[in-house]
């Protein structure tokens, strides 16, 4: 089928498992089927709780000897699978793989259901139960369950608290080791998202996407209360909770509450007195991200804000509201 060699025949025989679909290895627990003897029996071992693989560095346990390897890699930072194209390196092999799809184009795994095409076969398995609705993954502390296992792991790390992810240059550790990617960027200043309208660049795809909506004015979340439209799902949500009057974040010093959470993030900068935003020209300091850029144009004199009926510009998008009500009030 595809002119692999092997040495034994007993070899040859597991290999053609993958051609042919052939699972002969079934669990006697939960039945879940295996092309190979040695994955049922480290499979089994999650209903046996066997974990005979400990690190030494944080003491988590593994079933299996090849998944405790994969996992020293997040402490040594070992990266030894390195892409021959791009020369990014990764840990683990199978990412490697599934990396150098990009390269090529290559999706080798597509959905019997609807035809979408996927370069590495978890992501194809993780879609398939959108059409089944299945979420096989639940979470043993609050009952909630998931689609993929990747998201109950991450989901299951709030309520550890653990950090596994750390970041070589400021030691700050986080929950996934996606957003540990995004936050090395802040150091290294890579941005490679580009925008291919403005070319404007930014260091993660999701702010790209949302920016594109402003070019684009497509408006993808609607209220179903009163048609109001929204580019970003976030502000979407927040919008909601105008009509339920929900305000799920509570201030542990005063006990406000608010209706999102990175104003609630903002208003506890009261209390502390923090100022994390400070201006690389004069040293300013702000407590909002939004009044560091405002406060930016001070020193380049950008005024991104101009009156459609007279062209007078502002920096600041609530000095051109003001001036606009001016002509509201005079009928000019």
């Amino acid at each position: 089928m595809c002119a692999k060699a092997f040495s034994k025949q007993s070899d040859l025989i597991r290999h053609q498992f993958i051609h042919n679909g052939e699972r002969p290895y079934t669990c006697d627990v939960c039945n879940k089927a295996f092309n190979h003897q040695g994955n049922r029996r480290i499979h089994q071992r999650i209903h046996s709780a066997e974990r005979h693989y400990s690190c030494k560095v944080c003491n988590k346990a593994f079933s299996n000897k090849r998944y405790l390897i994969r996992h020293q890699h997040t402490h040594s930072g070992e990266r030894p699978y390195l892409c021959e194209v791009c020369n990014r390196a990764f840990k683990q092999q199978s990412t490697l793989i599934s990396h150098q799809h990009t390269h090529s184009g290559e999706r080798p795994y597509i959905c019997d259901v609807c035809n979408k095409a996927f370069t590495q076969k978890s992501n194809l398995l993780a879609h398939l139960h959108i059409h089944s609705g299945e979420r096989p993954y639940t979470c043993d502390v609050c009952k909630k369950a998931f689609s993929e296992k990747a998201t109950l792991i991450k989901h299951q790390r709030t309520h550890s608290g653990e950090r596994p992810y750390s970041c070589v240059v400021c030691n700050k550790a986080f929950s996934q080791q996606s957003i540990l990617i995004t936050h090395q960027r802040i150091h290294s200043g890579e941005r490679p998202y580009k925008c291919d309208v403005c070319n404007k660049a930014y260091s993660v795809k999701r702010i790209l996407i949302n920016h594109q909506r402003i070019h684009s004015g497509e408006r993808p979340y609607s209220c179903a209360l009163c048609n109001k439209a929204f580019r970003h799902e976030s502000s979407f949500t927040g919008h909601q909770r105008i009509h339920s009057g929900e305000r799920p974040y509570t201030c542990d010093v005063c006990n406000k509450a608010f209706s999102v959470k990175s104003v609630l993030i903002n208003h506890q900068r009261i209390h502390s007195g923090e100022r994390p935003y400070s201006c690389a020209i004069c040293n300013k300091a702000f407590s909002r991200q939004g009044n560091l850029i405002a406060h930016r144009r001070v020193h380049t004199g950008e005024r991104p804000y101009s009156c459609d009926v007279c062209n007078k510009a502002f920096s600041v998008k609530r000095l051109l509201i003001n001036h606009q009500r001016k002509h509201n009030e005079t009928g000019i």
